[in-house]
This record gives C-alpha cells, sequence and structure tokens, in this order.
C-alpha cells in the first residue's frame, strides 16, 4: 500500500493558535511532535506500507521539507492552490498512477489522533484486504462512544459482508448533526463516525471519477500528460472547480464499504476536541501557560507569554497569543471559523 496524507488544511477552527502560514497539522498539539510528524511516524510501524507521500499547499511545502525528515522531499506534492479534497486525491493518485498504476492508496488526514495500534493495523489491513478482493472503495468508521454534534458520520446495511468481519456496505453519509439527530444516530446502531480516511486501487478511483467526476478526470488527463512532459500545469489546475472527495465520489458510488473499528480516535477539529483528551484539575479546568481560573468550571485556557485570569466563569475557551485574545462559549467553539472567514474579508490576513 502506498499511502497518502492530506496536509493542506487550515486549521481555522483551530484559530487563533493555528494560522495560515503555521496550522493545525504543522503544531505540537499534543506532544512533542507535530501531528504531521505523528500521523507519519504511526503510518511508517504499520506493515505493507510501500512508501508515503503527503500533499499540502504550495506555501507549506518547503516548511515540511524542512522539518519533517522521514519522507523524501520528491514525495511531498504542492498543489498549485487548495481546491478541497476531491481535486488533491486527484491530482497525487494521477501522480501515483504514472508510476504504478496497479497501487492500492490509502488515504489518511494529517492532523487526527489514533490510540491503538494494533486495532488500526487491522483495519488498515482489512481496507487493503477489501480493495484489492472487491475491486471496491473502503472507508474506514469508528464506533461512536458518545452523540457528537462535531463529526461527520456513515449509515451502514445491517448485513455484515461474508468473509469481511466488522464490514459493511455504506448506506449514506451524513453531516455533522445537532445533538438530538446525533443522539438517533448513536440509538439506531447502525452509524460510526466518518474517520475520513479511505483506501482503494488506483485504477478504482479514477474509474469513479471518470462517471462522477467527469470535468475533474479530464483535467487530471492533460495534467498526466503535462507531468510525462516534465511541463507545469498550474494553467490547468486554475480552472478545476473545488470539491470535496465525499460529495463529488463518495456518496454517489455503489461499491463503497466501512470498517467498523474500535480504536480511540479523535480528529481534532475544534478547541472542544482537544479539551475531550487533556487532563483537567479537579474543576474540570484546563490551564496550558500562563493563567488562572478562580470560582470557574469547565474552562479551557491557552496564554502565551501574558497571564490569563478568568473569575467567576464556566465553559470558556479563552486563548491569548501574542496578537490575538479568543473568547468563546465551549458550546460556540464551532464559530471560530467564521471569526477567521470575516477577517479574510475585511483584509486582515496578518492575523488569520
Amino acid at each position: 500500500m502506498i499511502c497518502v496524507i492530506l496536509a493542506g488544511g487550515s486549521g481555522k477552527r483551530f484559530w487563533p493558535l493555528s494560522r495560515k502560514d503555521k496550522p493545525k497539522q504543522l503544531l505540537n498539539i499534543v506532544g512533542d511532535q507535530t501531528m504531521l510528524q505523528m500521523t507519519v511516524d504511526r503510518l511508517k510501524k504499520l506493515k505493507g506500507v510501500d512508501d508515503i507521500y503527503i500533499i499540502t499547499r504550495a506555501d507549506l511545502k518547503e516548511k515540511i521539507i524542512k522539518n519533517l525528515k522521514s519522507v523524501r522531499s520528491s514525495n511531498i506534492i504542492a498543489e498549485p492552490s487548495g481546491k478541497n479534497t476531491g481535486p488533491a486525491i486527484a491530482l497525487i493518485s494521477t501522480i501515483i498512477n504514472l508510476k504504478n498504476p496497479n497501487s492500492i492508496i490509502g488515504i489518511f488526514p494529517a492532523d487526527h489522533l489514533i490510540i491503538g495500534h494494533l486495532e488500526f493495523q487491522k483495519a488498515v489491513d482489512m481496507a487493503d484486504r477489501l480493495a484489492r478482493e472487491k475491486n471496491a472503495i473502503v472507508t474506514i468508521g469508528v464506533k461512536p462512544t458518545f452523540p457528537s454534534t462535531g463529526y461527520g458520520y456513515i449509515q451502514f446495511e445491517d448485513v455484515q459482508e461474508k468473509k469481511f468481519r466488522g464490514v459493511y456496505k455504506v448506506k449514506t453519509f451524513a453531516e455533522k448533526p445537532h445533538r438530538q439527530l446525533a443522539e438517533r444516530f448513536i440509538s439506531s446502531g447502525d452509524f460510526l463516525w466518518n474517520a475520513g480516511m479511505f483506501v482503494w486501487k488506483v485504477k478504482v478511483l479514477l474509474d469513479g471519477l471518470k462517471i462522477h467526476m467527469p470535468e475533474l478526470y479530464d483535467s487530471m488527463k492533460l495534467i498526466s500528460d503535462r507531468i510525462k512532459k516534465g511541463k507545469e500545469f498550474e494553467d490547468i489546475w486554475r480552472f478545476i472547480e473545488p470539491e470535496s472527495i465525499d460529495y463529488g465520489l463518495l456518496e454517489k458510488v455503489n461499491n463503497i464499504f466501512v470498517i467498523s473499528c474500535e480504536f480511540e480516535w479523535n480528529d481534532l477539529g475544534s478547541w472542544n476536541a482537544l479539551y475531550d483528551i487533556l487532563g483537567k484539575d479537579n474543576n474540570g479546568n484546563i490551564i496550558r501557560g500562563l493563567g488562572k481560573v478562580l470560582s470557574g468550571e469547565n474552562n479551557f485556557i491557552h496564554s502565551e507569554n501574558v497571564f490569563t485570569a478568568v473569575v467567576g466563569a464556566d465553559d470558556l475557551v479563552v486563548i491569548n497569543t501574542n496578537e490575538v485574545t479568543l473568547v468563546v462559549p465551549r458550546d460556540k467553539v464551532e464559530m471560530v471559523k467564521d471569526m477567521v472567514n470575516y477577517l479574510e474579508e475585511i483584509g486582515s490576513n496578518n492575523l488569520v
């Protein structure tokens, strides 16, 4: 298997710690290593991995090459501009197809936390086998432990695939639900968290693009010809429409399966997600850096170089960097992205 790490995101929900020039995947969020380095190390431990590629934004490529020594620089591929996961996956698949059209490709996000290597290894092995034997697109789902409103979900058919334990046909994909809907998903028993990890034969992926995303497929054929000739392709890339692989392809195909997994997983997609996994004091408060909470519970404080005081307040996220202070109720952290979008709209790019 060839593993591909998607490392082009901007991590807007982790603002203001995550910035455009140093997004979440390049931060040491849960330890001494960046999330990207943790992902590379996790994949290198897997048996049956032949190579690792990283696809990222053009402006991040040199930073990744400089700070990541365990992946060949020639395997770090830059998109000319961000176009969401559909074009990114299509581009890296096109590049791999030129080198080895019989490849099995595994797609993995750069910034997720996974605990339980043996269970993860079993899931990847099963996905590899399923992709080979059934010419299928395989997704990895995680059994939900609570009704999360921050994750997408995968609904599966109630009949397990013969000879493939814990494998089901995908019934539908669901976006991040509101609380009541998430609770219904959990109680129904046929929904998994969508972990954003996929495995397929490169030919199966390209055939799927040809049917369901024909304009993107045609662009990739032109780009493939350019790459073979050693020529640039930014002029072609410029006219490609942004699209997620979920909307563009996965929700439309029939030969798609999900593996039900039980390793610990967190997409670290918001400040609340980080709050959930970190150690807390007796009042449920987390303080990283300089700060103190008096008469308050369940607060998350991250304060760099300045002292942050919270008095008589509960359930807040307070992020204090050298340039920006963010204060947001924990049940509104999904709105942090809206603030970043606002700052971009008014031209305050130095703050994002």
